[in-house]
């Protein structure tokens, strides 16, 4: 193996290493680390939980007194400032590393290139960008949050073959079929939050939660612009367990905010005059409470509005092979919709699995890549 080539298999590595830490370790990053002598890694380790230990830190630890002869690999610029662990930069020049591999530098403001600098001021050979693209779309989410301040935001969707997410009668339970329904709570056990509208939560009174549990408990959001959510629904009801926030407008009455309120859940008033403006002023908000991943799952105005507003990242749609027919029956996204077909965006060739019966596909938004990549 070339030496460029080495320095690309052990970085593969640490991507590989930090893709475990989906789910765990947000708001902060997905990071792994490969400390490697030559060909041989002698040590490795990935952020595993948001508080803990670094990557670098794991992986110089099991390195020991050999990560002085070794070149570190990671995925992510170093931290250089105490946040619930101390910086990484200092870990690595105590460990007398001579030589680190950056795949790109962390948008992070008490980073941003300080950690790289701190590094090359101690004499460390510091390169930057290899495999930067791959770094750049695993940690996305991440990157989005700080650059736009603005979460995540998942599309998803269960439809039959004709486009259809009830009948016309508006029955919904169930098109997909168990194993879809099985990845949608695994979905919902590793995202911040999920949302939904305010006609979803009064016609299919959904909970909302992973079954079972996952590696977080997301705030379950409904955008209500009228506050007018029942006290007898399942997520008012299960407020206690699971934190409820509804998202309302101004015109809301103060009598059922403080009703909500009053069972247990936050209530969010959101400026502006639209519904367009006050989704801009939940996702700000979101986006001040770190909220790394968003999963919408409907109804059709709401995903609307937010693709109407590109706003929309990623999408996972479950596709059943049946046939509903019908002009009354509804289709999974309304809004206004596009114009003409070249303001369409488009997504990247989707992830396409076969889940029994049902088809999964799962892509991002080529837009949304290319900003933030």
């Amino acid at each position: 193996m070339q030496p460029n080539e080495l320095d690309a298999w052990h970085m593969r590595r640490a991507l590989e290493l930090a893709a475990a830490g989906e789910g765990r370790v947000e708001p902060n990053p997905m990071v792994g680390c490969v400390v490697a002598r030559g060909a041989e890694i002698i040590g490795e380790g990935w952020h595993r939980r948001f508080g803990g230990a670094h990557a670098e830190v794991e992986a110089l630890r099991i390195a020991g007194d050999r990560a002085a002869v070794g070149a570190l690999y990671v995925t992510l610029e170093p931290c250089c400032h105490f946040g619930k662990t101390p910086p990484c930069t200092r870990a690595i020049i105590a460990a007398g590393v001579r030589r680190v591999m950056v795949a790109q530098r962390d948008p992070f403001p008490d980073v941003a290139g300080r950690g790289i600098a701190e590094l090359r001021a101690a004499g460390v050979s510091v390169q930057v960008g290899l495999l930067e693209a791959e770094a750049r779309r695993l940690n996305a989410p991440y990157m989005k949050l700080n650059q736009r301040h603005r979460p995540w935001i998942i599309a998803k969707w269960a439809m039959t073959l004709d486009g259809k997410i009830a009948t016309r009668t508006g029955e919904s339970r169930w098109i997909s079929n168990v194993q879809s329904r099985a990845l949608v709570h695994a979905l919902r056990g590793r995202v911040d939050a999920v949302m939904v509208g305010r006609q979803t939560a009064v016609h299919d009174d959904p909970l909302l939660t992973a079954r079972p549990p996952g590696l977080r408990t997301a705030v379950r959001i409904v955008v209500d612009t009228r506050a007018s959510l029942r006290s007898e629904s399942q997520l008012v009801r299960t407020a206690s367990e699971a934190p409820v926030l509804v998202a309302v407008g101004r015109q809301s009455s103060e009598s059922d905010r403080q009703r909500l309120r009053g069972a247990g859940c936050e209530v969010l008033v959101c400026e502006g005059e639209s519904h367009a403006a006050r989704l801009e002023s939940l996702l700000d908000a979101l986006g001040q409470r770190r909220l790394t991943n968003v999963l919408v799952e409907g109804g059709g105005q709401l995903l609307g509005s937010l693709l109407d507003g590109g706003h929309v990242d990623e999408v996972h749609v479950f596709i059943a092979p049946k046939l509903l027919g019908g002009v009354a029956a509804r289709g999974p996204i309304v809004g206004e919709g596009i114009a003409t077909l070249s303001l369409a965006p488009s997504l990247e060739p989707p992830e396409v699995r076969q889940l029994g019966s049902d088809l999964y596909l799962r892509a991002r938004v080529e837009r949304t890549i290319d900003a933030i990549a």
